[in-house]
């Protein structure tokens, strides 16, 4: 058990039978009335975030992680199989529970956040942000740049995303997976 005046950002408990990862946290304490902390945090199981405010002195059940760096190999069904870069150890990891999993490559690395107790991966998290190669994208008009107008594009991963009109096929950029946006031109 974990006081709630401990929790930082990134730490996982169980709080109503649910492992969730809190996102923010704050200590207040107002005149005369007793502490509190105010957290928001965020179901494993699903992305909604909840805030909740627990009194100052409460204790919650605390989960061991460990942050573990895989490599994802291939798809096989819903399933995608990643492998321990630190004891090449295959595991199996559903594709529905892994947010931004159309911006994965073979061979791209991705953080795991491991529970230590069960021994089972929590969540995959996919890099922030990608490099790569436009396959498919409709051409762009020429001296069709002043404008901030954008168009669709196909990645090599098989991911959509709107790039300006001036992206052409072949061309690397730069995605943020976080936001599923362009963010630039990458120079071979």
């Amino acid at each position: 058990m974990i006081d709630v005046s401990e929790l930082r950002n990134g730490n996982c408990f169980k709080y109503n039978g649910d492992i969730v990862q809190v996102v923010s946290f704050q200590h207040v304490k107002q005149g005369r009335s007793a502490a509190f902390v105010r957290v928001k945090m965020k179901s494993l199981a699903n992305p909604k975030i909840v805030e909740i405010s627990f009194n100052s002195g409460e204790k919650v059940q605390d989960i061991r992680i460990e942050h573990r760096t895989f490599q994802y190999l291939y798809a096989e069904g819903d399933d995608l199989v990643l492998m321990d870069n630190g004891t090449y150890e295959q595991i199996n990891v559903a594709r529905k529970v892994i947010d931004g999993v159309e911006f994965l490559l073979e061979g791209s690395e991705v953080k795991v956040l491991w529970n230590t107790e069960t021994d089972t991966p929590l969540t995959v998290e996919v890099p922030d942000t990608v490099i790569q190669k436009v396959v498919y994208t409709e051409p762009g008009l020429k001296g069709d740049t002043a404008t901030n107008a954008s168009k669709p594009a196909t990645l090599e991963s098989g991911a959509e995303v709107k790039v300006p009109l001036f992206i052409e096929i072949g061309e690397l950029i730069k995605v943020d997976t976080v936001n599923r946006v362009y963010s630039g031109r990458v120079k071979e």
